[in-house]
């Protein structure tokens, strides 16, 4: 059994000494270790800093390609390197390296794919109350549209197996950890989280740059990643309010007036009209959605070949 621990980093080289020095050299369960450095176009010497440490593997990816690519490809290369499971930490020493022992303990009883390690909240002293209330708001979000019960959906600390980890695909540039949630939970994989400790704060968050830009980057992000797995839905509920309204004055003009101020009329078969087309759209949304799946079954049937890794035999009902 391997356990490869990634860790993406961008001009983390002050840190980075600290979080190398926490990780575990041996686990219960586990035959060989690895850690990974993901070099995100640094400037600071960062993967100088990860060979200094000893880091087994620095991959350098010349410019700053953001936090979700430099996570998939962090992902991939542990597959290539023969990793049976993955746990992904970050480079500012935010969780404990002491919690991987508990992270991986779901995935080696093959009780779980994905093992998220859920963050005390209400107990972390450099979250502002803007934070808190954000975090909660936005694991209820996503709990809802992913059909999880994740408590912590942002925290980055997480397990995969390398199974799970062959089914990964992020298509945003901002932040991985909603996107694979909402993933996981429409592709039925058995995800699942254990309490862990942080660390003290370090530096400032650089993807909560400010309030209202979170809120925009988060929601976008969930709302694609609901509309990609449930299409017709979607536009279902979008269509149902302009319906419900168009009707509703069709009816009234039809009662009320029955002759007469024909623009209300006009503007009741305008809104039907346009829930028609919504309903059209997530139709097509929806041939499209299913053509998807059958590319991500073939995706994930290369991968496997790819990596050495064979699929199970039950794969096309998990898909």
């Amino acid at each position: 059994m391997k356990l490869i621990i990634q860790i993406p980093c961008y001009n983390e080289a002050d840190t980075l000494a600290e979080v190398v020095g926490a990780l575990p050299r041996e686990l219960s369960g586990v035959d060989q270790i690895e850690y990974l450095v993901i070099d995100d176009g640094s400037t600071d010497g960062t993967s100088e800093m990860a060979r200094e440490l000893g880091v087994h593997h620095v991959l350098n990816l010349g410019s700053n390609r953001g936090l979700a690519t430099a996570f998939l490809l962090g992902v991939r290369r542990c597959l290539e390197l023969g990793a049976d499971i993955i746990v992904n930490t970050d480079g500012d020493n935010q969780y404990r390296g002491g919690s991987i022992k508990d992270l991986i303990v779901p995935v080696l009883e093959n009780k779980a794919d994905i093992v998220v390690g859920a963050r005390p909240i209400e107990m972390i002293e450099h979250f502002s109350w803007w934070k808190k209330k954000l975090q909660r708001w936005g694991s209820r979000v996503v709990r809802n549209f992913s059909g999880t019960t994740l408590p912590d959906t942002t925290s980055g600390f997480r397990a995969y197996s390398a199974e799970a980890a062959l089914k990964l695909h992020v298509f945003n540039r901002y932040t991985y950890t909603l996107e694979t949630i909402i993933q996981a939970g429409h592709m039925n994989m058995r995800i699942t989280h254990v309490p862990i400790e942080v660390n003290p704060k370090t530096r400032d968050s650089r993807l909560i740059k400010s309030v209202p830009r979170y809120i925009w980057l988060s929601g976008s992000t969930i709302l694609r990643s609901y509309l990609t797995y449930k299409p017709l839905r979607t536009f279902f509920y979008l269509a149902l309010p302009s319906g419900l309204i168009g009707l509703g004055i069709c009816l009234w003009w039809l009662i009320a007036w029955g002759a007469g101020h024909i623009q209300a009329l006009l503007l009741g078969v305008m809104l039907i009209l346009i829930a028609f087309l919504m309903l059209v759209l997530g139709v097509l949304a929806d041939l499209m959605s299913a053509n998807r799946k059958l590319i991500h079954e073939l995706l994930y049937n290369t991968r496997s070949q790819m990596y050495g890794k064979k699929p199970p035999e039950n794969n096309i009902n998990k898909m």
